[in-house]
């Protein structure tokens, strides 16, 4: 290896500020961002985002500045804010009073901006790009710090897996303050494609922009996937062509699983395994291929390894589809650490493998298969209920909508098994707790059939996970089963 050399010409630090710099001028003309009557080029967006880094600048704010330090040295005067008026309409009566205050309104302050800024890329890729805080459906959230490396791998890494080629049109379900949208508010400027956004999630939204914008990709949780498949036929609408879906969070319930399904964390950018899909397969009957589809699968290229492991041994599970461990990630797509909080990070990285939480197996073809979040699992007499079996066994029931399982304390088992269900709207009424019950007992072992049922909407968080510890507190108020009780059905 003797005349090789580290410099410039061979080596930049990664970055996704890159893709916007392309994107200016392989897709300059094409459309970048789709909000109403709003309309962007990618050769304008690339302008902007020069004026605002070169507005923010001007007003002193540099690389590693946090807002509460900053807070914390300001005595006398108050902090700048900046005005976003919804677009198309006027400045709000209070968005005026803080306009008179010195604030700004966002327009007037890229105007402030200078187009010959010079853009600061970083000058280590591990360098932070983004701060996300994870979204709370433990109660427990924490500021998850990506790295620029991160970002750009993680990118790159999700927009092969969802199958987009060039100039493909995104409809944006996914709040893109969630893991900056599973990382493809990057991965669109990758690859020059539109944005398309709206400002609520309703099923009729949904198909609406469909078939206007003639959408070829979106993302979203099941509860958003869920809503879908139910909507009423009047907010439906035929579509205009092949739309490929990308999902999160737990697996959906069966007649959504025609489509992409992915599993990750903040923590590893948003999406760090997908369950690739082999044609082999397609002559497997339906029950069978949406128990594959709805597996976690394998680590996508971002990432080095995706692994069940003992968390106490940290060796490694059998690939037999029944031992249970913990998942575990390991590579460049992995978070920097959690913000203001080493004690902590350096418990989710022991061992060289970030701790996920989550409980899954790992089945024969390498496949892993998530059964709960390890805090979700209900010991129940000595026995393990995985609450995503229960969940999708509920969610089989013509009458649900939606379903969540949590464990309620028990005087005799320690814990049982508590199902919070909303029903579809034309069941409402119709199903009953007994029936609920009846129908797990007919397709799970007696231990794991819920003996309470509770109808009613289930709380969510900002980017629609459902937040179980939300449903545990209320299982806990409601007090132990009575042994009578337990025997009724």
């Amino acid at each position: 290896m003797e005349g090789t050399i580290n410099c410039s010409a061979n080596y930049v630090p990664l970055t996704p500020i890159s893709f916007l710099e392309r994107a200016a001028i392989v897709y300059g003309d094409r459309p970048s961002v789709v909000y109403g009557d709003v309309k962007y080029t990618w050769k304008h967006t690339h302008q902007r985002c020069i004026k605002l880094a070169s507005a923010l600048a001007h007003l002193g704010i540099s690389p590693g500045d946090g807002a509460l330090e900053i807070l914390s040295k300001t005595v006398s005067k108050l902090p700048l804010l900046v005005v976003i008026p919804e677009c198309g309409e006027l400045v709000s009566i209070v968005g005026k009073s803080l306009l008179a205050s010195g604030n700004f309104e966002h327009e007037s302050l890229l105007e402030m901006g200078k187009l010959d800024f010079d853009v600061r890329r970083p000058k280590d890729e591990c360098d932070p790009i983004s701060l996300n805080y994870t979204s709370g459906t433990s109660s427990s959230s924490k500021g998850v710090i990506y790295s620029h490396r991160g970002a750009y791998l993680n990118s790159l890494s999700t927009i092969i897996v969802n199958e987009m080629g060039s100039m493909p049109t995104y409809l944006w379900c996914v709040p893109m303050f969630h893991c900056n949208g599973w990382c493809l508010a990057w991965g669109m400027a990758a690859q020059g494609g539109a944005n398309i956004c709206r400002r609520s999630v309703t099923a009729k939204r949904i198909f609406d922009n469909i078939a206007q914008h003639k959408v070829t990709h979106f993302g979203g949780a099941s509860t958003v996937l869920n809503m879908i498949v139910n909507a009423p036929a009047r907010d439906q609408k035929s579509l205009p062509g092949k739309v490929a879906v990308i999902t999160g969070c737990s697996p959906p319930p069966p007649p959504v699983l025609t489509l992409i399904h992915g599993y990750g964390l903040t923590e590893t950018n948003g999406p760090g395994t997908f369950c690739i899909w082999k044609p082999e397969r397609d002559s497997l009957p339906q029950d069978a291929q949406a128990k594959i589809k709805s597996r976690q699968g394998v680590q996508h290229l971002g990432l080095e390894k995706v692994d069940i492991k003992d968390p106490v041994t940290m060796a490694s599970v059998p690939w037999d589809g029944k031992t249970m461990g913990e998942v575990m990630f390991r590579g460049n797509a992995v978070m920097n650490g959690y913000l203001k909080n080493l004690k902590v990070t350096e418990e989710a990285f022991s061992g060289g493998w970030f701790h996920s939480g989550d409980s899954g197996v790992r089945h024969p073809d390498g496949y892993i298969e998530l059964k709960d979040r390890s805090k979700d699992i209900i010991i129940s007499g000595g026995e393990n209920i995985s609450t995503i079996e229960v969940e999708s066994v509920i969610f089989s029931h013509p009458s649900v909508l939606e379903a969540a399982v949590v464990g309620k304390p028990d005087e005799h088992c320690g814990k049982i098994p508590c199902a919070f269900v909303k029903l579809k709207d034309e069941y409402n009424n119709n199903a009953s707790a007994e029936e609920i019950i009846k129908y797990c007992r007919e397709r799970l072992p007696h231990f794991m059939a819920p003996r309470t049922v509770v109808f009613e909407d289930l709380p969510k968080t900002s980017t629609g996970k459902i937040q179980k510890y939300v449903l545990k507190q209320k299982a806990k108020t409601m007090g132990s089963i009575s042994k009578k009780t337990t025997n009724k059905y």
